[in-house]
């Protein structure tokens, strides 16, 4: 990553910088939404900027979208890159205030593109899948009425540190974190769903889990697709006697689980290999996507 987007220009990684005094950096006041590009068109983008303007107005961040001007500066900053396809993260932070808590709006926010090459994924995983481990960790809760996708990263970087210490995450398996009440949340870096006959199960919005993007258009996929399902509050154990098991995020799509973890204790999920529901949502989210198979 030579080059950073920044303020709609695209700069000299080294030259990327925003002051000491931003409540980005001091308080963790910003937000930032993840996607890729397919044919060097972001995906989803303006669903991605629903969800940001939404946040950015919850925090007092003046935020105003401009999806033609986004696409442009994407553009931009790929091309700096030699970057034909790309992971793009979009960061938006209040930018300059008080040394303190203010009490009203922000003024000057800072706008920042990270683009870097996507992350090289096996086809073998989208058949084979992955492990999914049972961390200790929970889930904290949000700091309002809905998680927003914001710089407070505490709790999913201490996630991280403790699947380190498990034998599956040699292995490239994510890690799965519960409520304090016990029910099943999220992974770190996704978003869960279960199939137990023939229904689609993924938690409620209630258990505080961010609403991802991907999340969203699994469930319109999966009424187009014919699959019921349901938003809830689940066990672990209704994890261990599921059909199907599906991961989602905006870069690695829809990713099968077939193997869940619990200590060091291994369960396999159906027979081992991607489920037909599974392959199915994929098959239709690919399709959205123009991505060939």
């Amino acid at each position: 990553m030579k080059y950073i987007g920044l303020n709609n220009k695209a700069v000299d990684t080294k030259d990327a910088v925003v002051s000491a005094l931003d409540h980005g950096f001091l308080y963790g006041m910003g937000l930032f939404e993840t996607f890729r590009t397919y044919g060097g068109q972001p995906f989803l983008l303006q669903r991605h900027l629903d969800r940001l303007t939404e946040g950015c107005r919850e925090l007092g961040i003046p935020f105003e979208p401009d999806v033609q001007g986004l696409r442009d500066w994407i553009k931009l900053v790929m091309d700096k890159n030699e970057l034909s396809d790309a992971y793009v993260r979009y960061t938006v932070t209040a930018g300059e205030d008080i040394l303190g808590l203010p009490s009203g709006d922000y003024k000057q926010p800072n706008q920042l593109l990270y683009i870097k090459a996507l992350p090289v994924m096996p086809d073998s995983l989208y058949t084979e899948g992955k492990e999914l481990q049972l961390l200790k960790h929970r889930r904290n809760t949000p700091e309002g009425s809905v998680r927003l996708k914001s710089l407070h990263y505490m709790n999913n970087i201490l996630a991280k540190r403790e699947l380190s210490g498990y034998p599956s995450a040699s292995r490239g398996a994510e890690g799965l974190m519960l409520t304090a009440a016990g029910d099943i949340s999220e992974g770190i870096v996704s978003n869960i769903f279960f199939i137990t006959n023939e229904r689609l199960c993924t938690p409620d919005i209630a258990t505080g889990i961010l609403p991802g993007i991907t999340r969203e258009m699994v469930l319109e996929l999966a009424a187009a697709a014919g699959l019921q399902f349901e938003q809830g509050f689940y066990r672990w154990d209704q994890l261990e006697s599921a059909d199907e098991i599906f991961l989602t995020n905006s870069v690695q799509e829809i990713v099968p689980v077939t193997m869940i973890c619990k200590d060091e204790r291994q369960i396999t999920v159906g027979n081992g290999r991607c489920g037909q529901w599974t392959a199915a949502i994929l098959k239709l989210y690919r399709e959205r996507t123009g991505r060939p198979e």
